[in-house]
């Protein structure tokens, strides 16, 4: 097989990685999962050379084998007179086909078992021992454990990061039609990431991506067609593309709520980046696991919540949940009770699925006018889950929490009146139902008013609006996962393996990841990219970014304008940009950079009272400019005061030169007469 050299090169880097790691003692009892033990160095070398003799092995048997069948082949077809290169090459096939069988099973087994353990990590540990199963896999012709290996190597998720071993991996993969290795390469064109960057082969390539599948790629092509970037702007084709990747979202979604993923922005300032608000800081976890055991309910609430979900970079766990729910229900809180109810009804580790528990919390919960509660109950009755079916009892409890607010309750009833359940149908009503609860940011609420719009059902049909829709669920989508990692790896000083993963969500369409992205690639410490490359790459992924409404991207695109940075220094430019900042999202640094401007007339005509008010309406919008709008009004008033006084000067001198030119040499005495003459005449008149 070609990529066997490649993937042993891989086990032997894996090796390399793990070098560190002891060895473990596990019980006797625990047989089952032998296999999954802690591999250490030693044994991992004695698998490479068995894998390595046993492929030589192979490779004899299989030339032997191939060169007897040609002959024996050649001389029934010499006696037969038949020349059929068909049967040539069937026998051919026929020769291999015992080799492969023998690694088949054993690699589908062994892919299945390093998924698992990679479900169930806690530890990078854990990653370490299903990537080791992944590597036996793929040397056992597993595709799909390849493409995990060639993910591992482009994202450096185990291991040292090695993009040129991904690529090769990835192309091998290509010819065998792995659609992740199609979208793969085409992203890393798109880039030109140890490839050559070629807009057009990251095209073709994101084509035959989606044509096989991947859903990436669909989404890429949707982003692509949605603002034309090097094809034509065609929305019909960005819904149809956004419309397949947010069917399957949805369907993912209606059998369990999507987690929404915190997406950090490294663009605020680096001292409050280590407590970003989406990132639950471990000391402040701590505090509050200290508040909730003394008996602080809504801190036991939240805890609870956040490890229902894994939310705030928090593990999610249901054991803890559970924990912090049940103690918070004893306490009385009506929303825990609502909450225990959700987990029996959907079935976990902790609450094994139990309609009847179920209802026992959400009864309390609703007893208590909880919106959650009413919701739970209503849901019981829609789908009769340990009670008939009855609609009206399921409308009344919706109605109850939808008039409370709860976005899901809200979502309910416009899907009864956008499906007929138990109701006629309306879509006037469900549109209002839906609008509502996508202002909460209900998922599904959101997908079936892209339904409603790209079809025309109950309003206006606007491509453009269903598109946006579209694309607000597709963002749900698991890979939404990798700005944690990103975000993680930056933190901790990887700033190659965050870039990459960064700049892949960026290609999908994310406004955060493609602000992200800039900002790495601006500050220059990447190394997968050459220095003179980065500067236009930030602007362009600036100047996607400030599409999408960023206006930090905006003023961005402005600075790279005025300073010359991956494009030539453009005053008007960043003038332009700097006002659409200021005018359409009332940024501050806009209106201070576009004061300066005005204030020197670089790239406009200078105006100082126009300067003046942009350096007030900047210290207005934001307190942080306050100190240096005062400087720079001080600093105007100061060169304004001595220009005018220059200029006093200078029309002095001009006007006595015109009177010398005039009236002679003593205009002067002539003018001293002039006034005394005036002043003799004023005092006859006075003492008359």
């Amino acid at each position: 097989m070609k990529p066997l050299s490649l993937l042993i090169e891989i086990l032997i880097i894996l090796g390399v990685t793990i070098k560190n790691i002891e060895a473990e003692k596990h019980n006797k009892n625990q047989k089952e999962r032998n296999v999954t033990t802690q591999v250490s160095k030693n044994e991992i070398k004695q698998f490479l050379s068995h894998t390595l003799e046993q492929r030589k092995l192979n490779k004899v048997i299989n030339k032997r084998e191939t060169l007897l069948g040609k002959k024996k082949n050649q001389r029934k077809l010499r006696i037969k007179g038949i020349q059929n290169k068909d049967l040539l090459k069937r026998n051919k096939n026929h020769s291999k086909k015992p080799a492969k069988k023998n690694f088949t099973d054993e690699g589908d087994q062994l892919f299945k078992m390093g998924i698992k353990i990679l479900q169930q990590s806690r530890n990078q540990k854990q990653k370490e021992e299903a990537y080791i199963l992944f590597a036996k896999a793929a040397d056992m012709g597993n595709l799909k454990a390849m493409e995990k290996m060639a993910d591992a190597l482009l994202f450096g998720n185990v291991g040292t990061q090695n993009i040129t071993a991904a690529i090769q991996l990835y192309e091998s993969l290509a010819k065998e039609g792995s659609y992740k290795a199609q979208n793969a390469l085409g992203f890393l064109s798109s880039y030109g990431i140890g490839m050559e960057y070629n807009q057009a082969k990251a095209l073709i390539y994101y084509t035959f991506g989606s044509a096989g599948g991947s859903m990436m790629s669909q989404m890429i092509l949707g982003y692509r067609y949605l603002s034309g970037i090097n094809v034509l702007q065609n929305c019909e084709v960005a819904l149809n593309h956004y419309k397949k990747v947010a069917d399957y979202i949805a369907d993912k979604l209606e059998k369990s709520e999507g987690i929404p993923v915190e997406k950090v922005r490294l663009t605020e300032r680096p001292e409050n980046l280590s407590s970003n608000s989406e990132i639950l800081d471990w000391d402040i976890y701590q505090y509050y696991k200290f508040l909730a055991e003394r008996g602080d309910v809504q801190l036991q609430v939240s805890l609870g919540q956040l490890h229902l979900i894994g939310r705030k970079g928090l593990d999610q766990d249901y054991y803890k949940a559970l924990y912090y729910f049940l103690k918070a229900a004893k306490a009385g809180s009506a929303n825990a009770m609502a909450f225990i109810g959700k987990m029996y009804l959907e079935g976990n580790a902790a609450a094994p699925q139990s309609n009847a528990t179920a209802f026992k919390y959400f009864s309390m919960a609703a007893n208590k006018g909880n919106a959650i509660g009413l919701h739970g109950l209503g849901l019981l009755y829609f789908y009769g889950k340990g009670v008939p079916v009855n609609y009206a009892e399921a409308l009344k409890y919706f109605q109850k929490a939808a008039e409370k607010g709860w976005p899901n309750a809200q979502f309910q009833l416009g899907f009864m009146y956008y499906s007929g359940s138990g109701v006629w149908k309306d879509y006037k009503l469900a549109f209002k139902y839906f609008y509502l609860a996508s202002q909460s940011g209900q998922p599904l609420a959101i997908y079936y008013l892209a339904e409603m719009y790209a079809t025309g059902t109950g309003v206006l049909r606007s491509c453009r609006t269903a598109v946006e829709l579209y694309k607000g669920v597709c963002e749900l989508g698991h890979w939404a996962e990798k700005f944690l990692t990103a975000y993680f790896a930056y933190k901790d000083g990887d700033i190659d393996s965050s870039l990459v993963q960064y700049a892949l969500l960026a290609e999908m369409g994310y406004e955060v990841a493609q602000s992200n992205s800039a900002f790495i690639l601006e500050s220059k410490k990447a190394k997968i990219l050459e220095k003179e490359k980065m500067y236009p790459m930030a602007l362009l992924l600036w100047n996607r970014a400030a599409i999408q409404g960023n206006a930090f991207a905006r003023v961005k695109i402005g600075d790279y304008h005025y300073y010359g940075y991956g494009t030539k220094k453009d005053y008007q430019t960043a003038a332009t940009h700097y006002s659409i900042a200021a005018d359409k999202y009332h940024n501050a640094q806009a209106m201070f950079n576009l004061a300066y401007m005005y204030e020197h007339g670089l790239g406009i005509a200078k105006d100082i009272h126009l300067a003046r008010r942009l350096y007030d309406m900047a210290a207005q919008t934001s307190p942080d400019a306050r100190i240096p709008v005062f400087f720079a009004l001080m600093r105007l008033e100061t060169v304004h005061l001595l220009q005018d006084i220059l200029f006093f000067n200078f029309t002095m001198r001009w006007k006595w030169k015109k009177l010398d030119n005039t009236l002679g040499p003593y205009w002067d005495l002539f003018v001293i007469g002039l006034i005394v003459a005036m002043l003799i005449f004023l005092l006859r008149n006075r003492y008359r």
